[in-house]
C-alpha cells in the first residue's frame, strides 16, 4: 500500500499458511479506504506520523451532523462552505471523505487528478450537483441519504397541492394589502380528485398515502417498480406518461432528474394534459420544461403550477414569476428541523461506518456493501483480483471481451463484485486506479465487454470462478478456487487440469508432453541462479505426448536472456512469466 509516494509494510497473515487475510483487511475494504483508515480504532502510523481519516464539509450542516463527526474517534473533520472550482479542488485533495447537500457543485474539474478522495455524501436525496461519473471514474463512492427528509418533502408537496387548490397565496396578498375579496379566490377540493404520481420511491409513495387519506384516486407512473410492489401499494399503476396525462387532475413527480426525466412536461406534451391541470413539483428543476408551463397557464390549459425547485438555483428570476397561477418557495421541501437534523446524522454516519470498515450504504454509482458480506466474500474477491491480473498477463495484448462465469456454490454470490475484483485486476498494468467501484466502466471505456454468467452445477470444486478473455484473435481461459476459506489457487489454464499458487512470480510454459522437458527448464534457470519453490503439471489428456503446460512458482523473477534461452527448446510451445502480488497483500488498487 502506497500512501503519498513511500510504502507502508503489511504485517505478516495471521491465519498461517503461503496465502491468508491480513489484519489491514477491513481497513482497506479492497482498496475503496484511504491510507490512514482505522481499524477498530487502531491508526496506520508511517514514519512516527499519525494519519487519521479526514472528512471535509462542504455546506451548512446541523450541528448534530457535525456532533456525530467530532464524537467518531479517529477521524478528523472541517467546514469550509462556499467553495467552487480551483478552491474546491484543492480542497478535496486533502479529503478522504466529503458531505455536502445542494449548495456546492462538484464536477469532473474538481475532481480530476484526485487519488485520495474515497466517497461523497450528500446529505439529501438528489445527487445532481455531483458528476456520478466522474466520481465512478475515479473510483469515488457517491452515497445519499435517501430516509432522512421522506417525510418533509412529502408534506411540503401536500402544503403546495392545498394552497394550490385554495388559492392561499394570492388571497393573503390580497388582505394584507387591504382587500376582503372572497369571489376572487374561490378554490377546489383535493377530495374526488385524480392525481398523478410519477416516481413511486420513498417520497413519491409517501405522497400517495397521503393523497389517499385526503380520498383522493391516485395513479402511479414508474417503470422501475417491480410489479409486486406495485400490487403491494394497492395502487393503480399504468405504463406510460400517455396513459397517465390525460387522466389527472394533479400531476407531482418525485425522481431525480435524469435525461430520461428531463422535461416530463414539455411544450409536445401540453396538448396530452388534461385542461385545468395543476402540475406540483418538489423534486428537481428541469423535470418540469418552465417555458412550457408559461406556455400552459397562458393558453389556460394548465389552471396552476407550485414549484419548489428551479432548473438554475438559486433561481431569482423566471418567466413563471408574477403570473396568475403560480405558487413557489425557494427548495424548502427538506427544510424543517426535524429533515436538516435527520439528514445530517444520516450522512455523518454513512461516511463513518465506510470510513473505519468499509460499508456502503444508499450508493448512487455502485452497490450497496455491507460488512457482513465483506467479510464473507473477501476469500473470494481476492480470487477474481489476481485471476484478472493472471488473464491480463497470460494473454498479452489488447482484450475485446471477457466472460466470467460463477460456478457450484458462487452461482448465488453478487457477480457485481466479483466482476468489479476481476476487472480491477485484469486493469492492473494499466492504471493503478481501478477498484469495486470503477473497474467495470474503465474497462468498457477500453472497449473491454464483460459478461457475466452463473451455473449451480459443479464438478471437481464446490465452487470456481472461470474466465475467459478475448483480444487480436486469441483468446486465453483460467479457472481458480479457494483451498479452505482464504487460499486461492488456479486450477486451470485453457483446457488442462492443474493446481498452482496464485501469487508471486510464476513461469507458464506449453510444451510437448514428452521426457526430460521439466529437467531442461529447471536446468536452464538454475543457470540464472532462480529457483524453483513448487511446480505444476497438466496434461490435455491421459496418454503422454501430447500438449500440455507446466507452472512453475519462482523465488524471484526471470530475464530476459533466461526467458529466450527456454524459447530455444523445440518441444517448448510458448514461455510467459507472470508477475502476481504476494501472497500476504491485500487488494492495494487504491
Amino acid at each position: 500500500m502506497v500512501f503519498q509516494g513511500r510504502m507502508i509494510r503489511r504485517p505478516p497473515a495471521r491465519n498461517g499458511g503461503r496465502g491468508g487475510a491480513t489484519v489491514f483487511w477491513q481497513a482497506e475494504a479492497f482498496g475503496l479506504l484511504a491510507a490512514g483508515a482505522t481499524l477498530g480504532g487502531q491508526i496506520l502510523s508511517l514514519q512516527g506520523k499519525t494519519f487519521m481519516p479526514h472528512i471535509i464539509v462542504l455546506d451548512d450542516l446541523s450541528p448534530e451532523g457535525l456532533q456525530r463527526l467530532a464524537e467518531s474517534g479517529g477521524i478528523t473533520h472541517s467546514v469550509q462552505t462556499g467553495l467552487k472550482g480551483p478552491d474546491l479542488r484543492d480542497a478535496l485533495l486533502g479529503a478522504d471523505g466529503a458531505i455536502c447537500r445542494s449548495g456546492v457543485k462538484i464536477t469532473a474539474d474538481e475532481l480530476q487528478g484526485n487519488r485520495r478522495l474515497r466517497a461523497i455524501v450528500r446529505a439529501g436525496v438528489g445527487t445532481d450537483n455531483i458528476d456520478s461519473s466522474a466520481a465512478t471514474r475515479c473510483g469515488i463512492i457517491v452515497m445519499n441519504t435517501p430516509a432522512g427528509n421522506t417525510t418533509s418533502t412529502a408534506e411540503h408537496t401536500m402544503a403546495l397541492m392545498l394552497a394550490l387548490s385554495r388559492n392561499v397565496a394570492p388571497a393573503h396578498a390580497s388582505l394584507v394589502s387591504g382587500k376582503w375579496d372572497r369571489k376572487s379566490f374561490q378554490g377546489t377540493e383535493l377530495r374526488g380528485k385524480t392525481v398523478g404520481v410519477i416516481g413511486l420511491g420513498r417520497i413519491g409513495q409517501a405522497v400517495a398515502r397521503r393523497c389517499r387519506a385526503f380520498e383522493m384516486n391516485v395513479i402511479g407512473f414508474d417503470p422501475f417498480l417491480p410489479g409486486e410492489r406495485a400490487a403491494a401499494l394497492d395502487l393503480q399503476v399504468v405504463a406510460t406518461l400517455e396513459e397517465l396525462l390525460p387522466r389527472v387532475d394533479y400531476l407531482t413527480v418525485h425522481t431525480p432528474l435524469t435525461a430520461e426525466t428531463a422535461g416530463i412536461v414539455n411544450s409536445e406534451r401540453l396538448g396530452q394534459l388534461k385542461p385545468g391541470v395543476r402540475l406540483i413539483n418538489c423534486a428537481r428543476g428541469g423535470i418540469f420544461d418552465e417555458a412550457a408551463l408559461a406556455e400552459g397557464l397562458k393558453s389556460g390549459r394548465i389552471a396552476g403550477v407550485a414549484l419548489d425547485v428551479f432548473e438554475n438555483e438559486p433561481c431569482t428570476d423566471s418567466p413563471l414569476f408574477g403570473m396568475p397561477g403560480v405558487l413557489v418557495t425557494p427548495h424548502l421541501g427538506a427544510s424543517t428541523e426535524e429533515a436538516q437534523v435527520q439528514v445530517a446524522t444520516e450522512a455523518a454516519d454513512l461516511l463513518v461506518r465506510f470510513l473505519v470498515s468499509g460499508e456502503i450504504c444508499h450508493a448512487v454509482n455502485t452497490f450497496s456493501l455491507d460488512m457482513k458480506t465483506l467479510d464473507s466474500m473477501k476469500g473470494q474477491l481476492n480470487l477474481a483480483w489476481r485471476l484478472g491480473i493472471l488473464a491480463a498477463q497470460l494473454h498479452g495484448g489488447a482484450i475485446e471481451q471477457c466472460e466470467l462465469e460463477l460456478c457450484g456454490s458462487l452461482a448465488d454470490s453478487d457477480s457485481r463484485l466479483l466482476s468489479g475484483a476481476f476487472c480491477a485486476g485484469l486493469l492492473g498494468g494499466v492504471t493503478d486506479r481501478a477498484n469495486l467501484v470503477n473497474a467495470e466502466m474503465l474497462c468498457a471505456e477500453r472497449g473491454t465487454r464483460i459478461i457475466r454468467s452463473s451455473r449451480r452445477e459443479h464438478g471437481t470444486f464446490n465452487s470456481l470462478i472461470a474466465v475467459t478473455v478475448r483480444g487480436e484473435g486469441r483468446e486465453t481461459g483460467v479457472a481458480g478456487t479457494l483451498f479452505g476459506k482464504q487460499l486461492p489457487r488456479l486450477v486451470r489454464i485453457d483446457q488442462f487440469q492443474l493446481e498452482a499458487y496464485l501469487d508471486g512470480h510464476l513461469l507458464v510454459f506449453h510444451h510437448r508432453d514428452v521426457p526430460g522437458i521439466v529437467g531442461f527448464v529447471g536446468q536452464h534457470l538454475a543457470s540464472h541462479n532462480v529457483n524453483i519453490a513448487q511446480m505444476t503439471v497438466g496434461r490435455s489428456g491421459d496418454a503422454p505426448g501430447g500438449e500440455s503446460v507446466g507452472v512453475l512458482s519462482l523465488d524471484s523473477g526471470i530475464s530476459a536472456a533466461a526467458l529466450q534461452s527456454l524459447v530455444g527448446n523445440d518441444d517448448i510451445r510458448s514461455v510467459r512469466h507472470v508477475t502476481l502480488p504476494d501472497s500476504q497483500a491485500g487488494m492495494p488498487w487504491s
